[in-house]
């Protein structure tokens, strides 16, 4: 019985020390992971407020939505200018310095209803055989872009279905090519060289008489003829 007692109590012993060993294995892994972690750089702040969040899935987002525009009525192919009686008061932009910008003219609503009312008459004399239309101008007209739209109704009955160069003869009988946009309903190249030799401007109105296929005699009413004397 004792002999075995010693070997049981050595086993045992041995048994205890093996595990202490494991233990301060242990303790020694444990040590080093906390020091690499200690010493491993961390993320600044603000490199890290400077992430871009990404949008998540199933994130609603609001729609630009375009407003409807009306049909014009019938034969009537004249348009309404759209403008503010206090357009003049607007500040111009501090980064445009285009002279077409910065010498633009407003017209007033007594100065634009003058010229409007002079080319409606000018149009009642036109030959009627000859589908016309009166045209106001507006800045978007006659600087900046130079796009010059038509009345949409006009341009299904009476252009072509095609984009086609169309001419405007002035009342000179000067001619100026233009590209007419059949889509988009409206003259691009070559129109705001026309605008600019006329010396267009805001509140004019301008009458189109379609005597060809693809020419248009061209007549202008300034706005700036109106008079006090005119109301």
């Amino acid at each position: 019985m004792g002999d075995k007692g010693m070997k049981y109590e050595e086993l045992r012993q041995r048994q205890v020390e093996e595990n202490k060993k494991k233990i301060e294995l242990l303790k020694l892994n444990q040590l080093s992971i906390n020091l690499q972690e200690s010493t491993s750089p961390k993320p600044s702040p603000s490199k890290q407020s400077k992430r871009k969040a990404r949008p998540q899935e199933g994130e609603m987002v609001a729609l630009r939505r375009s407003s409807r525009v009306a049909n014009l009525p019938g034969m009537n192919y004249k348009e309404v200018a759209v403008y503010h009686e206090d357009v003049e008061k607007r500040p111009r932009r501090a980064y445009s310095q285009r002279k077409d910008l910065m010498d633009r003219v407003y017209a007033s609503p007594e100065a634009r209803a003058y010229a409007e009312n002079k080319a409606d008459a000018v149009q009642a004399e036109l030959d009627p055989k000859f589908p016309s239309f009166v045209k106001p101008m507006t800045q978007s007209h006659v600087t900046g872009g130079f796009w010059l739209g038509l009345p949409t109704q006009f341009c299904r009955r009476h252009l072509p279905k095609r984009d086609e160069t169309i001419i405007l003869e002035d009342e000179n009988g000067d001619r100026f090519d233009t590209l007419f946009l059949a889509r988009k309903a409206g003259l691009s190249a070559g129109w705001r060289g026309f605008s600019i030799l006329h010396e267009l401007v805001d509140g004019d109105a301008v009458v189109f008489h379609l005597i060809e296929r693809t020419t248009f005699k061209v007549y202008i009413i300034r706005a700036s003829e109106y008079t006090e004397d005119d109301e």
